[in-house]
């Protein structure tokens, strides 16, 4: 018979806290809530943590590591293998972020968890997001303009925000198409990704605006998101 899984102290309380901030949200989960869940005392989230932010951050840690290495891993393969092609690098963002939202032990909450960053605007989130995330869209940017040059700045970041609001959406399942009868997960995610993919292709390769027309301030570049 198979032994259970076993899950470190550190483990248990990232678990606990991302399922409770996915229910309550950050400023309406308390330590005290989290250290129930996780059958531990308030020393254990003080040693391994620190401080309630610190934890709310470690939760986003160990899920944008993960998806982020896949992401730059995928990035790095479409640029050798496929120089100046738009489509395979657009993939690299959009596939690893849909197939950890279907991850059935880690996707359902952090998804929840995001859309609570979203709406909470966790002003030391978002800077430890910025710090360490940031790279992520600059890359992809850079990247992206490698393969659509005629764009601007300016509406190349715009249109990397809509793709990444637009992955975000994708990734909670709001959508109208639902996943029909006797199609698996797996296959409804990967057309859906595709789906994604050929729009945002389509949208980045949209003709430029004139420098006649386009009356808009500078934009800086952007160093946030959790997509």
């Amino acid at each position: 018979m198979a032994r259970p899984a076993h899950f470190s102290t550190k483990d248990r309380i990232l678990g606990a806290a991302e399922a409770l901030f996915a229910l309550h949200g950050f400023a309406g989960t308390s330590l005290r809530q989290v250290t129930s869940q996780a059958d531990v005392n308030i020393a254990a989230v003080n040693y391994h943590f620190g401080s309630k932010e610190n934890l709310v951050n470690e939760v986003f840690r160990r899920r944008m590591d993960e998806m982020t290495a896949a992401r730059m891993a995928q990035l790095e393969k479409a640029r050798s293998e496929h120089p100046g092609e738009l489509r395979p690098v657009l993939a690299a963002f959009v596939e690893p972020a849909l197939a950890m939202a279907q991850d059935s032990q880690s996707g359902g909450a952090f998804v929840r968890v995001i859309a609570r960053a979203y709406a909470e605007k966790n002003d030391n989130l978002r800077r430890f997001l910025s710090d360490h995330y940031g790279h992520v869209l600059r890359d992809f940017g850079r990247a992206i303009s490698a393969c659509v040059p005629d764009l601007s700045k300016e509406e190349l970041y715009w249109r990397l925000d809509f793709l990444a609001g637009s992955l975000t959406y994708a990734m909670a399942d709001f959508g109208l198409i639902k996943r029909p009868a006797g199609v698996t997960e797996a296959a409804h995610g990967a057309q859906a990704a595709q789906e994604l993919i050929r729009f945002a292709e389509a949208g980045f390769r949209a003709a430029a605006r004139s420098a006649a027309t386009s009356a808009s301030p500078a934009v800086t570049p952007p160093s946030l998101s959790t997509q």
